[in-house]
């Protein structure tokens, strides 16, 4: 499995975007109302109760990032710190104990370090993904939160989400809903992607690749798809992205926007956009941590087409200018702004 660095000897050019066993994991415990230290692990499963409170009421956030070899040879990772702060956020509200956020931050970088044999080269399209969850642990029959938590990270070295480059997607308008009005889309809690399953292997079984989602109440405005927040470009090249209070605040769209406005100076706008105006606009993509930006080559609503980029099967210039000027921070080979990269 490994050749004379140390590095592990997988065919990184080809690797699934799937879970595959590294090294170390993270754990920490949470009893008796405090954390424990902490600390790295070989054993990639344990024993809970059947009665567990994550197993009876979903008690339950994750959070999704990447660590990545740098042109320069650098291992990194991006913005943990924005993880640590929307985790933070998702365990307020679902009545969680907070892992504090320097602890977060440390608990990431020690474990990429741990399994530093299994980042992906620099080139080879392939990262290391990092997923930090929590869960309650310990039983629960009468409805209210655990007294017992773990807090874990794994890493899984995953191939690009979408193998062959990113082509244009077609998605649908869905009639479904991803998440209430004053609910929890705007945390990343497990249940929401529950909600969102059934529609997405309806929307593959019906020939799309996502589901749009509006706004809850009056489904009149765009929110997200079910993974990821949405881009749309003006023919006028402008940025604008979707604002509500139920969509998940996306870190790689937080990113988008400062590097459209700071680095490549467009202008950008965030705002409600009702899905009347998609017609309007020249590009639209789809980001998230996974796939960075995936295009969107046609929306289907209830059987009209709207089309984007004239139609072409490619990335629209404005979105491949930001996915090039994003990602080569990320990859060290454009300067990053201050405190966005983390070298291990």
């Amino acid at each position: 499995m490994e050749d004379s660095m140390g590095k592990k000897n997988l065919d990184w050019s080809n690797l699934p975007f799937g879970y595959i066993k590294t090294s170390k994991s993270f754990v920490a415990t949470w009893k008796n109302g405090e954390w424990d230290e902490g600390k790295l692990t070989s054993k990639h499963s344990f024993k809970i109760d059947e009665c567990a409170c994550v197993l009876q009421y979903a008690q339950t956030c994750f959070e999704g990032l990447k660590a990545y070899t740098t042109e320069h040879g650098d291992i990194v990772t991006f913005r943990p710190d924005l993880n640590a702060e929307r985790m933070e956020n998702s365990c307020k509200r679902l009545q969680m104990p907070v892992y504090p956020k320097e602890k977060f931050i440390e608990a990431v970088l020690k474990t990429i370090e741990a399994n530093k044999d299994w980042v992906p080269p620099y080139g080879s399209g392939a990262t290391l993904y990092i997923r930090p969850f929590m869960f309650g642990s310990n039983n629960v029959i009468g409805v209210k939160p655990a007294d017992e938590y773990q807090f874990r990270i794994l890493v899984t070295p995953v191939g690009p989400y979408f193998k062959g480059g990113a082509k244009p997607i077609t998605v649908r308008i869905s009639d479904l809903d991803r998440a209430a009005p004053h609910g929890t889309g705007d945390i990343k809690a497990g249940l929401n992607y529950a909600m969102s399953l059934y529609n997405i292997v309806d929307a593959h079984n019906n020939g799309f690749a996502e589901n749009i989602y509006t706004d809850p109440a009056t489904h009149t405005y765009l929110e997200e798809t079910g993974g990821a927040n949405i881009l749309l470009v003006t023919k006028d090249g402008k940025l604008v992205t979707p604002k509500s209070g139920s969509i998940l605040p996306s870190i790689t769209r937080r990113s988008i926007l400062t590097v459209a406005k700071d680095v490549l100076k467009m202008e950008v706008e965030e705002r409600q956009i009702n899905k009347a105006e998609l017609k309007d606009f020249a590009e639209c993509g789809l980001c998230g941590t996974a796939a960075v930006i995936s295009p969107v080559g046609t929306i289907n609503d209830h059987g009209t087409e709207i089309k984007f980029n004239d139609g072409k099967d490619e990335m629209g210039p404005v979105l491949q200018k930001i996915y090039d000027t994003l990602t080569g921070i990320q990859m060290g080979r454009l300067p990053a702004p201050e405190g966005w990269i983390y070298t291990i």
